[in-house]
């Protein structure tokens, strides 16, 4: 209790919080005459002394302010003060340069540690843009630059610019060299940046196939031994002699710039000596050209050196050289990752998701086509040697597909063996190939979808569409994301006359591939029997946006303008198909009747003959053109065309007959004459030829008359027994089926009735493909019977032969018998024929060819 004590009650325990320092009073400093005399003096610009490190500097001198008294403060060492200076002599501060101070200060200066008294910072020293060396920097900047610009100019497409920068670029460098010369600085030429001009320079020349201006542009890079490395720039001018095709020279190049590359670049030999080897396989040396191949397999193995490699052996026909080249084909290391990387393992959201990252990224799109062109060089090797190594095809793709399982590609075994099949089919072996597919329906569900596709279509090729249907639907089942599968499946309900079904299954085949041409077309063929023709051409003009100069496609939107009743379209688009198929004759004829049906008689005999010259076996194309030029007047010119359909249709007595009367129009009587005789022997009971012999025999005065007129009658009355037979005939058979109606009219029994069918049927087969071939079924025919009374109505007649009542023009006005008929009848009587189209020639049927078959 000793330490303890009380307050006393008069004690104030809050008093003295309110004294006031005047030490801390900072606000008036600037009135303050000794603290700022104290500031213009040295004392003021010394640091403050610490009790660490005492100073030397102030000893025994005063220090006054406003807050005290002087008080001398003694030095640690006793020296002398130093601060005391003669009025306006500058003291020598060096120690504290640092901080801001400097020796330079005059006694009565301020202190400006932050310098903010001194004003803003003097102007940056202008250049001399006059000065030699800051002209060559300038030129120098603006060669890069041109530089830079060509090619950025030749990455996005157009090479005439980039070669005008680039002989700019060469302009401005020149003139920089000239300009070190004049200014005495010759030496330091930079000569990266000339190699860069001229480098640029020869590739832009190159670029645009200005070849003798790219040689002479590196042959001045290459004999300059001021440049590094030049002789790699020979591989450059042999390129350039490889695309000349003097392939010498460019082996003559490679190997100068072989020679002139150390062995320490083995990648940029290994590359010359490949084009070294190229360039033999041009050439046709496959001895030196394999030497080299081998020599890049041992060194340094590729997929496409082991892809030539196989040719060369196979063009030398060396079945053991191509065993062991493909040998080494299949065992070039890729060199990338397994995809089972890509595959989230672990529930870890961070590691999926930068799986997800890297998934689609530029490497992983590298490492797929990489994959993807060394599968098609196997596959395309192992297609090609086959047939050649055995004594067999088979042996052969059977020793192929053991060589690929044992490798590194086993999941091109299956797609070998279903080329086994397909090759089986372009060999016509249908057995085999169904044999070789069918061992495919207990494999992995790819491998299944794509064999029974191809069993589909081979039984649908055999009009075996109960099978077809059945693979069709196996395929599906397997992946029902096939799009073949779904064209196979809807082909073969489309054949069950099923087309909405149909319609249904080609839409989901488009769906899961809308570049699926085949499904396209059959949805196109499908809303035509469905008489959605509006549908029908929007889906041939979606196709036609596809495959470009498709006659098949063009044929088809044409056909369906006609239906339509726009044929100022149609023929515009068979014009079209015209140009790329100019041959065609049943497009010609197509246009022809176009043409006709407008009431253009000149355009239609244009087209019409030009069929004819194409193809003189169609007789509808003979049928109008004789018509045309009877209608002309020009019997002479009719005669050829009735000797062709003569030909063709010999047992068809009309076409002679068309012969005899041209000859007898044209006032040749002898020679119509011989032909009616030659008709009567052929055809001896014909009552027309025997009624012309009578009259000319007449007419001439032959003594055959009676002959003939004797057997005239004898041919009528033959005639008129027939015809009494056959209305007979008729007349009882329409009796017994009254008597059946008039027995069975107390029974009300209905009758089932089939619609009355069309002469002109339709004939569309529809095949798909289940690989990437264009389907290709035969053109639909059945719009000409739905479209006769829109043609009818025309205002062009259309031509057809004449009727058979026209008197016979005797050169003497003779009185004829009343019996004789002329079957060509005088052209004013001649009876118009709109009615009636002779010309009924459409889009013929063909048969589906190998080039269908499947890959």
């Amino acid at each position: 209790m000793e330490n303890v004590h009380l307050a006393v009650e008069d004690e104030d325990l809050y008093s003295g919080y309110n004294d006031f320092n005047s030490t801390f009073f900072t606000e008036e400093l600037e009135n303050d005459i000794g603290f700022q005399q104290a500031l213009r003096t040295s004392q003021g610009r010394r640091p403050l002394m610490t009790a660490k490190l005492p100073g030397t500097a102030i000893g025994g001198r005063p220090l006054a302010s406003s807050f005290g008294s002087r008080v001398p403060l003694a030095s640690s060492a006793g020296r002398p003060v130093t601060g005391a200076v003669q009025e306006g002599a500058a003291r020598p501060m060096t120690s504290i340069r640092a901080a801001g101070y400097t020796s330079t200060m005059m006694r009565g200066s301020t202190l400006d540690t932050l310098g903010q008294h001194r004003g803003p910072a003097p102007p940056l020293e202008g250049k001399n843009e006059d000065a030699p060396e800051e002209k060559i920097k300038i030129m120098e900047k603006k060669v890069n630059d041109l530089i830079e610009e060509s090619c950025m100019a030749y990455s996005s497409g157009t090479s005439q610019l980039a070669l005008e920068k680039a002989k700019e670029a060469r302009r401005k460098e020149q003139a920089l060299v000239r300009q070190r010369e004049q200014s005495g600085t010759a030496d330091h030429i930079n000569l990266d940046l000339t190699y860069s001009v001229l480098l640029n320079l020869a590739n832009q020349y190159e670029h645009n196939e200005m070849y003798p201006e790219a040689l002479n542009t590196y042959q001045v890079i290459v004999k300059n031994k001021m440049f590094n490395n030049p002789g790699r720039l020979k591989v450059n001018m042999g390129n350039i002699y490889f695309q000349q095709k003097n392939y010498p020279k460019a082996i003559k190049f490679y190997r100068m710039a072989l020679d002139q590359i150390s062995n320490a670049h083995k990648e940029m030999r290994i590359k010359i000596m490949q084009n070294i080897g190229v360039v033999f396989l041009r050439m046709g040396q496959y001895s030196d050209a394999i030497t080299s191949f081998e020599h890049i397999m041992r060194e340094s193995p590729n997929i496409t050196t082991g892809y030539n490699l196989v040719l060369c052996n196979y063009a030398t026909g060396d079945r053991e050289g191509m065993k062991k080249a493909f040998q080494m084909l299949i065992s070039v290391p890729l060199g990338i990752d397994d995809e089972d990387k890509y595959i989230p393992a672990t529930d870890d959201s961070s590691t999926n998701m930068v799986i997800d990252a890297i998934k689609n990224d530029k490497l992983y799109q590298m490492e797929r086509d990489k994959k993807a062109q060394a599968e098609k060089y196997i596959m395309t090797a192992a297609k090609l040697i086959a047939p050649a190594i055995e004594t067999s095809f088979a042996s052969g793709f059977d020793w192929c597909v053991d060589m690929v399982k044992a490798s590194q590609y086993v999941e091109l075994a299956n797609d070998l063996e279903i080329n086994k099949a397909i090759t089986y089919l372009r060999q016509k072996d249908f057995n085999q190939a169904v044999e070789t597919l069918k061992t495919f329906e207990k494999k992995d569900s790819r491998v299944k979808s794509v064999a029974a596709t191809n069993l589909s279509f081979i039984y649908f090729l055999e009009k075996d569409y109960d099978q077809a249907d059945r693979y069709a639907d196996l395929a599906m089942n397997a992946n029902r994301y096939n799009p073949a599968a779904l064209v196979n499946k809807g082909n073969t309900v489309f054949v069950k006359q099923d087309y909405e079904k149909a319609a249904e299954f080609f839409k989901e085949a488009l769906k899961n591939d809308s570049s699926c041409t085949e499904g396209l077309y059959n949805l196109g063929l499908t809303y035509k029997r469905l008489n959605r023709l509006e549908d029908a051409l929007d889906c041939f003009l979606k196709l036609n946006a596809i495959l470009r100069n498709s006659d098949q496609v063009m044929c088809q939107i044409a056909d369906l303008y006609e239906q339509l009743g726009d044929l100022q379209q149609a023929i515009e688009w068979l014009m079209q198909v015209i140009s790329v198929t100019p041959t065609d004759p049943h497009i010609l004829a197509k246009l022809g009747k176009l043409h006709n049906d407008e009431g253009e008689k000149s355009q239609a005999l244009h087209y019409y003959s030009e069929s004819f010259r194409y193809f003189p076996s169609n007789i509808n194309v003979i049928t109008w053109l004789g018509a045309y030029y009877l209608d002309t007047q020009f019997c002479e010119n009719a005669i050829q065309y009735f000797e062709r359909a003569t030909l063709i249709q010999p047992t068809q007595v009309k076409w002679q007959l068309m012969v005899a009367s041209c000859y007898r129009r044209s006032g040749n009587y002898q020679k119509a004459l011989e032909t009616y005789q030659n008709i009567h022997r052929k055809f001896p009971d014909n009552v027309e030829c025997l009624r012309f012999l009578v009259r000319l025999s007449t007419d001439m005065g032959l003594k055959e008359v009676q002959d003939y007129a004797t057997k005239l009658k004898k041919a009528e009355k033959t005639k008129e027994i027939q015809e009494q037979r056959v209305k007979s005939g008729r007349e009882s058979s329409s009796r017994g089926r009254r008597g059946s109606r008039e027995g069975s009219a107390g029974v009300s029994t209905p009758v089932l009735t089939s619609p009355m069918k069309s002469s002109i049927t339709e004939d569309v087969k529809t095949v798909s493909q289940p690989e990437s071939k264009l389907f290709s079924p035969l053109l639909d025919s059945g719009r000409d019977s739905s479209n006769s009374s829109r043609g009818e109505r025309r205002s062009g007649k259309n031509i057809s032969l004449p009727a058979s009542n026209e008197p016979y023009e005797s050169s003497s006005p003779k009185e004829l018998d009343a019996y004789y008929v002329d079957p060509l009848g005088p052209p004013t009587e001649r009876p118009k024929t709109g009615a009636k189209r002779v010309v009924e020639e459409d889009f013929a049927d063909e048969d589906i060819g190998d080039d269908l078959l499947p890959e």
